[in-house]
């Protein structure tokens, strides 16, 4: 299924300065039925969202008109846990095309690149700038540059550089899940095919 192209993102951004996050509490196992991308961004973080009888938790950072957002910000070790896809899929159909850590499970950063969400790893200090210049203006930006591999934030200029894999950054770039690559190559593979002796 491909997704939109990722170049430079700019948004505010929803803090959740909570480490050791894991897939569990990112999409409940309760809602794993689907096979389908679509609806489980309604459920993401849906424990801490609501209450048991689903009511708004209005303490919870989602429930909080003050953040908003294409960026999730999230504490160390984000996405540890199963290795259900669907956890990267509630992120992403919530709306969020990046979230930023100073960790990521591996399981999960692969999970969310196969489906256009960017995971951007930080350092530990920036990730603290990045938090307390959220607290300071819940309205405060971010620059995600991935031709660049850059973050910024807007309000200070600070700047890091961030890692991915060549492969997915330019399938990122380009909008492409594994199989849309692959069918972007077909005319190479089929003149190349033409060319195997029988």
């Amino acid at each position: 299924m491909a997704y939109d192209k990722f170049t430079i993102l700019k948004s505010s951004a929803v803090p959740l300065p909570i480490e050791n996050v894991d897939t569990d509490q990112i999409i409940p196992a309760r809602f794993l039925k689907a096979t389908e991308r679509e609806g489980f961004g309604d459920n993401l973080f849906r424990d801490w969202r609501y209450n048991a009888d689903n009511t708004p938790k209005e303490h919870f950072v989602l429930n909080n008109p003050l953040y908003n957002g294409k960026i999730l910000v999230g504490g160390k070790n984000f996405g540890s846990g199963s290795s259900r896809e669907h956890a990267a899929w509630a992120v992403y159909d919530y709306g969020f095309r990046c979230v930023v850590s100073s960790f990521f499970a591996d399981i999960f950063r692969n999970n969310c690149l196969n489906i256009g969400v960017l995971p951007v790893q930080v350092s530990a200090g920036f990730l603290q700038q990045i938090f307390e210049a959220i607290e300071a203006d819940p309205k405060t930006e971010l620059e995600v540059n991935l031709p660049e591999q850059s973050i910024t934030i807007t309000s200070t200029g600070a700047l890091e550089t961030f890692e991915i894999n060549g492969y997915k950054k330019e399938n990122m770039l380009n909008g492409f899940d594994d199989i849309d690559y692959l069918l972007n190559m077909k005319k190479d593979i089929e003149t190349f095919a033409e060319q195997i002796p029988l």
